[in-house]
């Protein structure tokens, strides 16, 4: 597996990387059969240091978690911990569900956009009718079942995911609703 350890305005030392290495190595080989590369990056908030991990495993899904501590150690270690709740889950649910995807997940490019937004409450009137874009990056669209979007989902902690059904051409959502349920949109497409 390749690491990228790296801190935001903090210096990582040798003893800090290989103790990332190692006890990642441990969580992550428990429970993910070939993962790809994994991406640590420390930083500070305030008096609290910040760990961010993402693991990207062979299938095409991706672990993330985040941990607040006031030890740098402590922070890695929380993170490892929500890393390996994480990945226990997942593969309950691979066995649960999914008996073995013979396939890795085929992934789709696609753009996404972050608009300017205006905090001037006096600018009421724009001066065109085109939104000025300040980010431009490229996205990539999984080929997933329902279940595995909503596992995907959950791994990565995000409100929500785009991404195609497998067998069908249209692109689905799979998102957490207010009430913690978990909502799907599944357009029809009419040929």
């Amino acid at each position: 597996m390749r690491y990228q350890i790296s801190g935001k305005q903090i210096d990582i030392g040798d003893a800090l990387q290989t103790h990332v290495k190692t006890e990642l190595n441990v969580v992550v080989g428990k429970y993910a059969e070939r993962p790809t590369d994994a991406n640590i990056i420390f930083s500070r908030d305030a008096h609290e240091f910040v760990c961010e991990a993402t693991v990207h495993l062979s299938t095409g899904l991706t672990a993330q978690a985040k941990a607040h501590a006031t030890e740098i150690y402590s922070a890695f270690d929380k993170c490892s911990e929500k890393m390996e709740k994480q990945l226990r889950r997942y593969k309950r649910r691979l066995k649960d569900h999914h008996k073995d995807r013979s396939q890795p997940v085929e992934l789709f490019g696609a753009s996404s956009y972050i608009l300017a937004s205006t905090d001037n409450a006096e600018d009421l009137e724009p001066d065109s009718l085109q939104p000025m874009i300040i980010a431009e990056m490229e996205s990539k669209i999984p080929s997933l079942s329902v279940g595995e979007a909503v596992m995907q989902m959950e791994l990565a902690g995000a409100p929500l995911l785009v991404f195609r059904k497998e067998g069908q051409s249209g692109v689905n959502v799979v998102y957490r609703r207010d009430d913690g349920n978990i909502g799907w949109i599944d357009p029809q497409i009419e040929a």
